[in-house]
C-alpha cells in the first residue's frame, strides 16, 4: 500500500518551505517516525518523519525545492522490505560506462577543454560544488602538462591567470537567509531609524553577580547572566516609555500593554530571535532558563514558530562577539532594538576621582515616525538607572 509523505503545518503564517535535504534515497528501508527530510521555512528548520515503516518508494520533490504545505513529498511503500542502498551494479557492465556518464553531466566549457586536451575527467581533482569539474580544475592541469620536456631547456612560461571560478564558491542561499535579508531591507526602508547611545556602568551588576552566582545556581540550576538583568530592565523602562512597546499599523499606532521580549540568539543558520512571552511576570531564573532553553534549540534546529513569533521588543547583545559598538537594525513591525556590546574596563571619574570601571555602550535604534528623541533619551536612561543600581529592578523603582 502506498502512503504519501505530505508537507505538515508548519504554523499560522508559514505557507511555504523549501526542501533542505533528503536523509533517504528512493529504495532505502524506512521506520515508522522515521527522519526522511529536512524542511526550511523562513523562520525554523524541522523535519518531516515517515508515516509508515515500509520502503521509500519515490522521491518527488527533490532538494532545494520550494513546496506548499499539504504538497506531496514522496512515496512510502507501506510493509514493502527496502534495501539499505541502491543495488550494485551488474559485473558486465561497460568499463567506460562511468566514463561517459561523467562526461555527459560536465558543462559545455569544461566538456570542450577536456576533448580538445585529450584529458580523462576522472583523472582531474574537482573542486566544485557536489564534486563537479570546473574549468578552473582543468585549466590547472593543462597549465601544468603544457611544457613538455625537452633536451635543451625550454625558456621559462608564465603560468596562466588562474581562473577566478576556481576561487569561488557559489551557495544558494537559505530560505532562512533570504527572510532575514528581506526584513532587514523591509525595517530600513519603511522605518524612520534612528539610533542614540549611552554607556552604562556594569560593575554593581558584576558583583552582584560574584557574590550570589554560586547560591543562584545550586537553587536554580543555571546560571546567573547578563540578560536577565538588562530583560528586567527594559520592561522597566518600557513601562515608562509604552511608546518604545508600540507598532504602527497603517494609519493607527497600537500600543501593547504586554511584554514580549525577543532575545537575538546567533544559530548556525542563521541570527534568529525568540521571544520571551509575559516577560515581566518572569523572575530572574526563568529567565536565564528560557534564554539557555532557547540557545539550546537554536542549536538543535528546533525552535518553532510559536517561539519566534509575537515580540514587542528586541534585545541583542552583540559583545558576546566582541563588539564595541554598533546600530542594531529594528525587528519590523516593532519599533526599537536595544544593543548590548562588549564590556571593557576604562578610567572614568566618580566622585571627583579617576577610577577604573568596567563600561558597556549601549545603542538604541528606534523608529522616529513613533518614538521622540526625548522618549527615546528617556528611554535608554532608564535602562542605565536599572543596571547601574540594581535594586531598582528588584524594588519596582
Amino acid at each position: 500500500m502506498a502512503v504519501e509523505i505530505k508537507v505538515p503545518q508548519m504554523g499560522e503564517s508559514v505557507t511555504e518551505a523549501t526542501v533542505a535535504k533528503w536523509f533517504k534515497a528512493a529504495g532505502d528501508a524506512v521506520a515508522q517516525d522515521e527522519p526522511l527530510c529536512e524542511l526550511e521555512t523562513d523562520k525554523v528548520t524541522m523535519e518531516v518523519f515517515a508515516p509508515a515503516a515500509g520502503r521509500l518508494g519515490e522521491i518527488r520533490v527533490p532538494a532545494g525545492s520550494d513546496v506548499a504545505v499539504g504538497a506531496v513529498l514522496g512515496v512510502i511503500e507501506a510493509g514493502v522490505a527496502g534495501a539499505k542502498s541502491a543495488a550494485a551494479p551488474k559485473a558486465d557492465a561497460p568499463k567506460a560506462a562511468p566514463a561517459k556518464a561523467a562526461e555527459a553531466s560536465l558543462a559545455p566549457s569544461v566538456r570542450k577543454l577536456v576533448t580538445e586536451h585529450g584529458i580523462e575527467p576522472a583523472s582531474v581533482p574537482a573542486s566544485g560544488k557536489g564534486g563537479r569539474l570546473t574549468k578552473g580544475d582543468v585549466l590547472t592541469v593543462v597549465a601544468g602538462t603544457a611544457v613538455a620536456p625537452a633536451a635543451t631547456p625550454a625558456p621559462v612560461v608564465a603560468a596562466p591567470p588562474r581562473s577566478d571560478g576556481a576561487r569561488e564558491q557559489r551557495v544558494k542561499m537559505t530560505r532562512l537567509r533570504r527572510r532575514i535579508a528581506e526584513r532587514l531591507k523591509e525595517a530600513q526602508n519603511s522605518a524612520a531609524i534612528l539610533t542614540t547611545f549611552n554607556e552604562v556602568d556594569m560593575t554593581a551588576v558584576m558583583a552582584a553577580r560574584k557574590e550570589y552566582r554560586d547560591t543562584f545556581e545550586k537553587k536554580h540550576g543555571v546560571r546567573l547572566g547578563f540578560m536577565s538583568f538588562f530583560v528586567k530592565a527594559a520592561v522597566a523602562a518600557l513601562t515608562e516609555i509604552p511608546a518604545v512597546n508600540a507598532e504602527i499599523d497603517g494609519d493607527d499606532l497600537v500600543y501593547k500593554n504586554y511584554y514580549n521580549i525577543g532575545v537575538a540568539v546567533s544559530a548556525p543558520q542563521g541570527l534568529i530571535v525568540p521571544v520571551l512571552r509575559d516577560a515581566d511576570r518572569l523572575g530572574f531564573a526563568a529567565i536565564e532558563k528560557a534564554i539557555n532553553a532557547f540557545g539550546v534549540k537554536a542549536r538543535d534546529g528546533k525552535l518553532s514558530t510559536e517561539d519566534l513569533s509575537g515580540g514587542t521588543f528586541t534585545i541583542s547583545n552583540g559583545g558576546v562577539f566582541g563588539s564595541l559598538l554598533s546600530t542594531p537594525i529594528l525587528n519590523p513591525p516593532q519599533s526599537g532594538i536595544l544593543g548590548m556590546h562588549k564590556i571593557q574596563e576604562r578610567p572614568m571619574v566618580v566622585n571627583g576621582q579617576i577610577a577604573v570601571r568596567s563600561m558597556m555602550y549601549l545603542a538604541l535604534s528606534y523608529d522616529h515616525r513613533i518614538i521622540d528623541g526625548r522618549e527615546a533619551v528617556t528611554f535608554l536612561v532608564r535602562i542605565k538607572d536599572c543596571i547601574e543600581d540594581p535594586q531598582r529592578i528588584l524594588l519596582d523603582l
